[in-house]
């Protein structure tokens, strides 16, 4: 929930300041580039003096070959110090490189160091495709910003200062004319590009593309069922709104920059033009030599401008990409773990309790639960059914404190789970998730994540009690077979297999199924409940299940709906209950039983 895992930071430095934090030691080599790009840009002008004293030479020396000749050090002059103008900025790029690196791996750190502190819910509420985009897109984009924008940046404040200068030295009339185009662009770039407008834009921008990069994941998770119906991506409707959304707003942002960019690229592309009109005007009354090698060298010089302009368009832009990135990448960061006990109470049983729970994930949604008091006797199995939406995942991400409640108490062992250690909390609960996934990894490794330090021998006997000997025997290197990318692929029933594995290898007292047979085909199901059944043995068990015939062992059934507990009791007491909630249910799935068996009767 948003107002329970964020806290209000206090102000930041500016993204600079922010930046330099994460560069360590590497630090002094983004200030060196710095100074190595301006002294570049510096030396670079230097080239054009030496040009201007070429071109006066050609013009005075009037087709003496002589003369002319008498120039060529000035030419290897010129071309000296471009070369050094290079070589120095190329060092300057590889200054900034070093700390931009740096700074992107320190930041992908500190957000996945600070990811692996977050209460699972938290991360799920956010989306993994959101996350993704933060921690590699954010963090890509202050790189960018350091590796290049920010020492061209410095080379284009230096820049307009030599310029300046040079064109006021040798005719400050033409110098003049030259400014006019500059201040024009300058004003539009500053009205269309710059200010909070602008800023809102990008964040406009950055907000679409997280969007549609979350829907996408999503999408890409979703591909099997959206083959199996035979649709597209209109059939996922998320996934083409944000697509829809994202490209409007770059239509609409594209119209609204037609304009003033345009206005801009001829302008500040057109400065030529002033210098010939300003020629025109002031040859009136004739030109001498010194003027005209002025306009020729004044000529020459103009693009500089138009270049220079176009950096610090461009560095202006990426400060305020570099800001939202943080802004993302803070918004990460100020999430708040939950608080961690150090008492060290340790549970006394393996029994669990619920007093009055209350629970919404955020504050403008209703309770997910709402005065929930459920007692779970230690090695029981407890059943939570009732219609989608009524709270059964929560309860169970609440007991294995994925969220914290936000009224009443969750106990274990007659200790509430926030004075238990998050270690011993995780030693005391195992959960297998309906959806079980697993890491581009062996297979051991994968069933190791139950408990890391489990060998090989413990690790095949858990394999062994999950019912996974089919499993292995058809795969070419048995348990230590890779899974995933470039290797092989398990369906949906034998990775549940795997992931009841883990459990086992873990051995925690508490057990909690949230649908663990809901992607198993009926051989796959067999096995599972035969896993199961031995899993639970001596085990407190908190089981979520949509199908009922699952749950008609349990010592006790839950009946939930809409955020609250309607019914308790064992399977036939609550059958015994007319009209109730559990009998309806039980009714229909009898009913659905009997069509689908007539159905293949047929």
């Amino acid at each position: 929930m948003g107002d329970k895992t964020v806290t209000q930071g206090k102000e930041k430095p500016k993204h600079f300041q922010r930046l330099m934090e994460y560069a360590g030691s590497r630090r002094a080599l983004t200030y060196a580039s710095l100074a190595l790009s301006a002294v570049s840009s510096l030396i670079a002008l230097v080239s054009f003096v030496c040009l201007w004293i070429i071109i006066d030479g050609v013009i005075v020396a009037r087709g003496d070959q002589g003369a002319i000749e008498g120039l060529t050090t000035w030419a290897w002059w010129a071309l000296a110090t471009a070369a050094a103008a290079l070589l120095i900025y190329t060092a300057g790029l590889m200054c900034s490189h070093l700390s931009a690196f740096r700074v992107a791996r320190s930041l992908r750190s500190a957000l996945m160091r600070h990811i692996a502190t977050l209460p699972l819910g938290v991360i799920e509420s956010r989306g993994s495709g959101s996350l993704r985009k933060v921690v590699d897109e954010s963090s890509a984009a202050t790189e960018t910003y350091l590796a290049h924008r920010l020492p061209d940046k410095a080379a284009a404040v230096v820049t307009p200062i030599g310029l300046l200068a040079l064109m006021l030295v040798f005719d400050w009339r033409l110098g003049l004319l030259s400014l006019v185009p500059v201040a024009l662009s300058f004003a539009l770039m500053m009205l269309a590009m710059v200010g909070p407008g602008f800023k809102e834009k990008m964040s406009q921008y950055n907000d679409a593309l997280q969007s549609m990069s979350n829907e996408a994941v999503e999408y890409v998770r979703g591909m099997p069922v959206i083959k199996t119906f035979g649709q597209t991506v209109f059939g996922f409707k998320r996934f083409k709104n944000a697509i829809d959304h994202y490209g409007a707003w770059a239509l609409a942002y594209t119209k609204d920059l037609r304009t003033p960019m345009t206005l801009y690229t001829t302008i500040v592309n057109g400065v030529f033009a002033c210098l010939i009109a300003g020629a025109l005007w002031f040859g009136q009354g004739g030109t001498d030599q010194v003027f005209l090698t002025n306009l020729i060298f004044y000529v020459i010089i103009t693009p500089v401008i138009a270049v220079t302009m176009n950096k610090v368009m461009f560095a202006s832009e990426d400060g305020m990409i570099v800001e939202d990135a943080l802004a993302r990448i803070d918004g990460i960061l100020d999430l708040q773990p939950l608080p961690q006990a150090t008492a060290g109470l340790i549970p006394e049983d393996s029994s669990i309790n619920l007093s009055n729970v209350s629970f919404r994930y955020s504050a403008e949604a209703p309770n997910a639960v709402e005065q929930v008091s459920l007692h779970v006797p230690a090695t029981t199995t407890m059943a939570l059914v009732g219609p989608s939406g009524s709270g059964k995942s929560t309860i169970a991400a609440l007991v294995s404190r994925m969220w914290d409640v936000d009224k009443g108490s969750v106990e274990i062992g007659g200790i509430d789970i926030r004075d238990i250690e998050e270690d011993r909390l995780m030693d005391q609960v195992s959960v297998v998730f309906q959806d079980s996934k697993l890491l581009k990894a062996s297979i051991a490794d994968n069933v190791r994540l139950g408990r890391p330090g489990a060998s090989d021998e413990e690790v095949l006997s858990a394999l062994h009690d999950a019912r996974c000997d089919d499993i292995l025997q058809k795969l070419p290197q048995g348990m230590h077979t890779q899974v995933g990318s470039k290797g092989v692929y398990l369906s949906g029933g034998e990775q549940q297999r795997l992931a009841l594995a883990r459990a086992f290898v873990k051995d925690a007292p508490i057990l909690v199924l949230d649908e663990a047979t809901a992607f198993a085909d009926p051989d796959n199901e067999t096995l599972m409940m035969q896993a199961l059944e031995r899993l639970s043995k001596g085990r407190t068990v908190l089981k979520i299940a949509h199908r009922l015939s699952t749950v008609t062992s349990a010592d006790c059934i839950a009946v939930l709906q809409e955020g609250r507990i309607v019914q308790q009791g064992t399977h036939d007491q609550l059958l015994q209950q007319d009209d109730s909630l559990y009998a309806t249910m039980w009714s229909h799935y009898l009913t659905s039983a009997a069509w689908t068996v007539s159905r293949e009767a047929m």
